[in-house]
């Protein structure tokens, strides 16, 4: 019985770490560990007759992001004053631009390079 209580002890030991591993592995994602960050998601939908493309932008740590230029390449650009932590917009190219890539800056240091990616199509979806 002694055996017993003793294997129970370290299994619950066992998952109690784990928890706690997994725990502070969870919170790190959810808690900002810098000043100021920027998430960019440029996203291109090539349907048969169009083409469409957004960009979406969030401010993900702490501190507002001010003077932000967005550059949609082809001479294509956005200013925009200031981004409050955790606010997110949905911006979109003007028609007649080729839609490779966009550059962002924004005070702080920060900038950001990304390439369009084209999301999978479905069977059955339209432009598929």
């Amino acid at each position: 019985m002694k055996q017993y209580s003793i294997l129970i002890a370290i299994g619950i030991g066992i998952i109690g770490i784990m928890a706690i591993v997994f725990g502070l592995d969870i919170l790190k994602f959810s808690v900002p560990t810098q000043e100021y960050d920027i998430f960019v998601d440029p996203i291109i939908d090539k349907q048969n007759l169009f083409v469409t493309g957004r960009i979406t932008i969030q401010n993900t740590d702490s501190q507002p992001l001010t003077n932000i230029h967005v550059n949609f390449g082809a001479g294509d650009t956005l200013d925009i004053k200031t981004l409050k932590s955790g606010q997110k917009i949905i911006l979109s190219p003007p028609s007649d631009n080729p839609m490779e890539f966009v550059m962002i800056d924004a005070d702080n240091d920060i900038f950001v390079n990304k390439a369009y990616r084209e999301l999978p199509k479905m069977v059955g979806m339209m432009g598929s």
